[in-house]
């Protein structure tokens, strides 16, 4: 997993998973506490997440509410829109352009 960015937007790339989640929330937590307004979190270099990543999204998302922020998912690949949309975060999470899942589409089985 690697991060690039500063304290408004951050471009997440790899894997996001119980291996990398310690550094990757300590990124997320400093750029939220450093900067202003939205943190956009740039996913289209992320290849996957598992529930520990997805959970560090979460908490990042937490911790902005309580320091005045919005976090903001870009370029959500495919897969994981479907994830949202299954587990409904789709509804909690700010995402840029919305989920685009075509009207009808069967949700994932998870």
């Amino acid at each position: 997993m690697h991060i690039t960015g500063d304290h408004a937007e951050l471009v997440v790339g790899g894997r996001l998973d119980v291996r990398s989640a310690a550094d990757a929330r300590t990124v997320l937590h400093s750029a939220l506490d450093s900067g202003r307004g939205d943190l956009v979190l740039d996913l289209t270099e992320l290849d996957s997440w598992d529930a520990t990543g997805l959970g560090v999204i979460m908490g990042a998302h937490r911790r902005a509410g309580r320091t005045g922020r919005r976090l903001v998912l870009r370029g959500v690949p495919d897969r994981m829109q479907r994830l949202l949309v299954a587990t409904r975060l789709h509804r909690i999470l700010a995402i840029e352009g919305g989920i685009g899942l075509e009207a009808g589409e069967p949700l994932p089985r998870v």
